[in-house]
């Protein structure tokens, strides 16, 4: 058998840990079939008394992660350290720069500075691999960059934040306010103590971006991303939605081309309507699922455990296994100098139905004011929900939703309700995803 592959691990937390378990655990199955061993030789953390649950006294201590790369006895970083810059993007440059590979779970480093860490490590021929950065333990990159290649991929989406889909499954299944259900995920685990990332949408789409760039061969446009999260869906939005047979989920959605008539590349993460019928509204709790639909394979679907040390050490390990093996590829779908530039889409153009939600005072005139709003923007309403009246606040919930459109005319009508007395919030729309 060759000579071991020989790691070190920067970043000792639950998925650090993780992967040294699970090579210690599986280490003669690895070795088979990456047709060498795989050894940790060297670790690096910010606390070197905590335990974490594992035996670290085999594996040399470097206080300095960022200098692990340059080590005689280190064939491969493993970058776990997390951030899009700082000690992370140090290492990754430094790793790269001595000629080893790389391999990390970082999401936000490489939808900030992928492209930058692809073209350096194809100069330097060796790998960049990222496969735990997007949904966890689903083999979603490997399956775009290789077993879809010789297809044209104009769409994909899915559930990218598993904390997001835990919030929003609880909200379903027993009815509590988004605040109650953040305050229990965040006891249990699911959610940080600043949840901020998760749910706003940015850890979303930081994933988007990265899906977006691989499936259409693009580069990186992190910043192009339309991004908002959940934080303000409330319980009677989990209702009216499951009225009109829906489902509350927070969709990550990148498209290329003209495929709805729209050019240039677009990516939004927004919560959307999800008719019941469709694969993403059977996933609940933390799970993650991408769609993507190519010309020729059609519709696919990968779903499983978006986070959690098990799955995501597995997938950092099957980046180390193809590298043992010397097949590694490029980092992204093609060389990064053929990734193609693409202007951000104009999302006004695109067509599309939406529910829209408003908090009114409970007074004669409010309706007529948002219906001929409605009417002077050219939306057409489909339908309309009014819930009774709080007699806490005074309030009536208010909901809309359109006939097919533009989505410019909605924008255009909650422009000129802005400021308007007939509110006492903003306005939350949701976009209602095909099937």
């Amino acid at each position: 058998m060759a000579e071991p592959l020989r790691i070190a691990l920067a970043g000792l937390g639950t998925v650090g840990s993780g992967v040294i378990r699970l090579i210690e655990t599986n280490s003669e199955l690895i070795a088979r079939r990456a047709r060498r061993p795989i050894r940790i030789t060297a670790v690096s953390a910010r606390d070197r008394s905590k335990d974490r649950g594992v035996d670290l006294s085999s594996y040399v201590w470097d206080d300095d992660p960022t200098k692990l790369g340059q080590r005689e006895d280190v064939d491969v970083v493993v970058e776990l350290v997390g951030g899009s810059d700082g000690p992370a993007l140090t290492l990754a440059r430094n790793t790269i720069a001595a000629g080893k590979s790389l391999v990390t779970a970082n999401k936000a480093m490489i939808a900030h500075h992928g492209l930058e860490l692809a073209a350096a490590a194809e100069d330097a021929d060796v790998a960049l691999k990222f496969e735990a950065a997007v949904a966890g333990g689903i083999p979603v990159i490997k399956g775009l960059s290789e077993g879809a290649a010789a297809n044209q991929i104009d769409r994909v989406y899915g559930i990218l934040n598993g904390t997001c889909n835990y919030i929003l499954s609880q909200m379903e299944d027993t009815g509590a306010a988004f605040g109650d259900v953040l305050a229990e995920a965040q006891r249990l685990g699911y959610a940080e103590a600043d949840p901020t990332f998760d749910v706003e949408g940015i850890d979303a789409a930081h994933k988007l971006s990265i899906l977006a760039s691989i499936a259409f061969g693009t580069q990186l446009r992190f910043d192009a991303v339309e991004t908002s999260g959940i934080s303000r869906i409330m319980s009677v939005d989990i209702e009216q939605a499951r009225a009109l047979g829906y489902v509350i989920r927070l969709i990550g959605l990148a498209e290329a081309g003209s495929r709805v008539g729209v050019p240039g590349l677009f990516q939004r993460v927004r919560p959307h309507l999800v008719p019941v019928d469709h694969p993403l509204a059977h996933v609940d709790g933390a799970t993650n699922a991408v769609v993507a639909e190519g010309n020729f394979m059609g519709r696919l679907l990968f779903q499983g455990p978006g986070a959690g040390d098990g799955p995501t050490a597995s997938a950092v390990v099957a980046d180390l296994i193809d590298i043992a093996r010397g097949e590694w590829g490029v980092g992204f779908s093609m060389p990064a100098a053929e990734l193609r530039e693409m202007a951000p889409a104009d999302s006004g153009m695109r067509r599309g139905r939406a529910y829209i939600r408003f908090i009114v005072p409970d007074r004669p005139g409010v309706l007529a004011d948002i219906t001929a709003a409605m009417r002077d923007a050219s939306v057409s309403i489909e339908s309309m929900i009014q819930k009774a009246r709080d007699d806490q606040t005074g309030e009536v919930m208010l909901a809309l939703v359109t006939h097919e459109g533009p989505e410019s005319a909605v924008d255009e009508a909650l422009r000129v309700l802005e400021g308007s007395d007939s509110l006492t919030a903003p306005p939350l729309v949701l976009t209602i995803i095909g099937t």
